[in-house]
């Protein structure tokens, strides 16, 4: 069952990267750390 949803999360990867690209996608992963991050330090300061 563990190798079913490795397979499974690789073909979701490649399904959400083919419309957006991987520069956009990676930007988007990028800011949504920032937001993480700014969130866990307080917010704005």
């Amino acid at each position: 069952m563990g190798a079913t949803r490795f397979w499974h999360r690789i073909i979701v990867a490649g399904l959400v990267t083919l419309p957006f690209g991987r520069n956009r996608v990676s930007g988007l992963m990028a800011d949504i750390g920032n937001g993480i991050r700014d969130f866990r330090s307080g917010g704005s300061q």
